[in-house]
């Protein structure tokens, strides 16, 4: 199980990286990581130099680029702000592109990559298409999961994955006329030039544990925070922020800052495709899975809605199941007196379908909103993408979501 014994060590990294773990081999490892993470942020600021100076090469591609990325690992909500700028775009009339690296995404075959290039002749490999903007063509293993659930949820946009974007980008323009391209985690991707930089902040953590890798949470040093053209707030409820907007005005003068809420929207069945309404999850005791950076943050949205948490199981980032984990968590729910076990939208495409035993297995939808005041939604997207401001409502904007069942 190498798959497994990798996911414990990656877990074990992290809880030393949280200073979660005590003892004398979690201390070392700290004071190792610590060393490291001077010469991590040294690198970091070489490399971004060395782009600033044109030493390494950027390229522009002909059209607009947004890039949406943070500084840190994991956790900050990119994926549905790359969602709802894309479906914000394309219904305003833009053939928008989502260039995505496909983390943990597994490629073809290194025979078939080697027969292709040297004896087909067929060059460097092109970027695999998740969807051509009609069909989804990959599934979550072979896309990642996050460009497996953006393909799936956006059917009029072109989904690509490479880890060179240089060459994805390029590809979209040309083979599908891609008038707008979305750099997917982009924030550290610096090759690409002529593009807006969104970056996202954690209200909670803007910062990580304030540590660069190895020894913390941090891509890169804080004050790369000045790269940012848009700073949006992400897992804001409504709180004063003036403390958190100064400290990162610190970093950054210039951007705009845009608060942004994590809105549930609906649960719906992995096998029927059922939507049912939240209010069904107040009182409800129910089992929670999932596989992503913050599990804890999932756990906490499912008691706000009124849910009762009887079983819990938090397995490492981008875990793919195993059906009989599956199954144990169906039984263990059931036998705790559970109605239905629910997991995140972005764990949902890496589920087994399994025989649920009568215990529904349901994935919560959760939408990003922009606070924005007066201002539109929409306006907001187009405005912030150097767009103009639509002239009307786009045919579908307000059409009311379908209606939901109760568990």
């Amino acid at each position: 199980m190498p798959n497994r014994a990798l996911e414990e060590l990656e877990q074990f990294a992290i809880e030393v990286i949280l200073d979660q773990r005590r003892g004398f081999r979690a201390t070392l490892l700290r004071a190792i990581a610590l060393t490291l993470s001077g010469l991590y942020a040294k690198i970091a600021r070489w490399r971004w130099a060395l782009y600033q100076s044109r030493i390494l090469p950027t390229h522009a591609v002909g059209c607009p680029i947004i890039s949406v990325g943070n500084l840190t690992v994991g956790g900050t909500g990119k994926t549905p702000v790359v969602e709802l700028f894309a479906r914000v775009l394309s219904r305003h009339g833009r053939r928008v592109a989502i260039l995505s690296r496909g983390y943990k995404s597994v490629p073809s075959p290194l025979h078939k990559r080697l027969w292709a290039r040297w004896v087909r002749g067929e060059g460097p490999s092109l970027p695999r298409v998740v969807s051509d903007g009609k069909s989804l063509l990959l599934d979550s293993e072979r896309a990642g999961d996050e460009p497996f659930m953006l393909a799936s949820n956006l059917r009029d946009v072109v989904v690509l994955v490479d880890k060179n974007r240089v060459k994805s980008a390029a590809y979209a323009v040309e083979h599908f006329k891609a008038d707008l391209l979305i750099l997917d985690d982009g924030y550290q991707y610096l090759p690409l030039n002529e593009r807006i930089n969104l970056a996202l902040v954690d209200r909670h953590q803007p910062f990580g544990n304030e540590f660069v890798l190895p020894r913390g949470t941090l891509r890169e040093p804080r004050d790369h925070l000045k790269r940012a053209d848009v700073i949006l707030i992400t897992k804001c409820d409504g709180s004063d922020l003036s403390d958190l907007k100064k400290r990162l005005r610190r970093f950054n003068r210039h951007a705009e800052m845009i608060e942004c809420r994590h809105r549930p929207r609906y649960l719906q069945n992995l096998l029927t495709g059922q939507r049912q309404e939240l209010s069904t999850l107040r009182g409800l005791p129910v089992g929670a899975v999932s596989g992503i950076a913050i599990p804890q943050s999932f756990e906490d949205g499912l008691r706000q809605l009124g849910a009762e948490l009887i079983y819990t199981r938090a397995y490492a980032d981008h875990h793919r199941f195993h059906p009989q984990e599956i199954l144990n968590a169906i039984n263990r729910t059931r036998a705790r007196g559970g109605h239905a076990l629910i997991t995140t939208e972005k764990d949902a495409v890496r589920f087994p379908r399994v025989d649920s035993r009568d215990l529904p297995v349901l994935f919560l939808r959760v939408e990003i909103h922009l606070d924005t005041n007066d201002e539109s939604e929409d306006a907001c997207v187009l405005r912030l993408c150097g767009l103009p401001p639509p002239s009307s409502p786009p045919p579908g904007a307000d059409e009311p979501e379908s209606a939901a069942a109760p568990i």
